[in-house]
C-alpha cells in the first residue's frame, strides 16, 4: 500500500452503480486497487462504507485508517485469483486449532480452557459434524481427516468476499473454529477474542500485564471487529437494488 502514500487530491467520494455491483468515485473518478483493478463492491452497503472511508481522510491518507478498502483490495486481487489456495491455508488450521491445545497446568487454566473452548468443539460437531480431538501441551496430534474434511468443504460454499472476511477472523486467533462461529454468528469478534486470550489473560493476572502486549492483542481485536463488519456489510442488501434497473421497475416492487 505504499503507492498510496499521497496527498488527498479529491474532494468528495460518492458511490455510483457499475454493472452487477458498485462502485466509488472520487470527484467522478472511479477509485481502483493498486495494481488498477476495478474496485467494484458487492453491496451498496459496503461501497457506502469504503466511500466514508475515504471521506475521512484528511491532507495524507492514512492506509491504516482504511480497512474496509485493503480488504476489498484483497478480495479482488489476491483472494479471488486464488481462491483454493487461500482456502487450503485456512483450513490447515483445523489441523492444528488452538481450541485443542490445553494447559497441561494449572489447574485453573486448564478448567477456564474447558469452560471457554469445549462448547465451540460441540458446537463445531453438531452444526458441521466436525469434532476434533483434545489434547494437553502443544505437541501436535493427528486429527480425524473426515472432521477436517467438513471443516474444509465449508470454505468451498464461500465467494472471495466472504473467504476474505474469514481470513483475519482464523488467523488471528488461530483457530478456525472460533473463525466460523463469528462467521455463523454463534460468537461476536469480541467474544472469540477473548476466547483465544484465555492463556495470556490468565498469565498476565498472575504476572501483570505487559503494554507492548497489551497494544498488539488491542490491534488484534480492532482488526477481527472489521473482518466481522465487513461480513455485516456484505449481507447488508436492504440499499441495493439492481444496479441498472429503473427505480421504478415493476420487478423492483414488492407491493405488486
Amino acid at each position: 500500500m505504499t503507492e498510496w502514500k499521497a496527498r488527498r487530491f479529491w474532494k468528495a467520494a460518492a458511490v455510483e452503480p457499475a454493472g452487477e455491483g458498485w462502485q466509488v468515485t472520487l470527484d467522478g473518478r472511479p477509485v481502483r486497487t493498486p495494481g488498477k483493478l476495478p474496485l467494484i463492491l458487492p453491496t451498496r452497503a459496503l461501497a457506502d462504507a469504503i466511500a466514508a472511508e475515504w471521506d475521512a481522510q484528511s491532507e495524507a491518507i492514512d492506509p491504516n485508517a482504511m480497512p474496509l478498502t485493503r480488504a476489498a483490495n484483497s478480495a479482488i486481487e489476491k483472494v479471488a485469483p486464488q481462491f483454493q489456495a487461500v482456502a487450503d491455508m485456512l483450513g490447515d488450521y483445523g489441523g492444528t486449532d488452538l481450541l485443542s491445545y490445553r494447559a497441561t497446568h494449572p489447574p485453573a487454566l486448564a478448567a477456564r480452557q474447558a469452560a471457554g473452548w469445549d462448547p465451540l468443539l460441540d458446537w463445531a460437531d453438531a452444526t458441521m459434524g466436525a469434532r476434533l480431538a483434545v489434547t494437553q501441551g502443544v505437541i501436535p496430534i493427528p486429527q480425524d481427516a473426515a472432521a477436517l474434511a467438513r471443516l474444509r468443504t465449508r470454505l468451498d460454499a464461500l465467494d472471495p468476499w466472504e473467504l476474505t472476511a474469514l481470513h483475519d477472523l482464523v488467523t488471528l486467533p488461530g483457530s478456525l473454529v472460533l473463525g466460523l462461529a463469528v462467521f455463523d454468528g454463534r460468537l461476536s469478534s469480541d467474544e472469540a477474542h477473548a476466547l483465544s486470550r484465555i492463556d495470556e489473560d490468565h498469565q498476565a493476572e498472575a504476572w501483570g500485564r505487559d503494554d507492548e502486549a497489551e497494544a498488539a492483542a488491542a490491534a488484534r481485536l480492532e482488526a477481527l471487529r472489521s473482518s466481522e463488519r465487513l461480513l455485516a456489510l456484505l449481507r447488508d442488501r436492504g440499499a441495493d437494488r439492481t444496479p441498472n434497473r429503473h427505480p421504478d421497475d415493476p420487478a423492483d416492487r414488492t407491493d405488486a
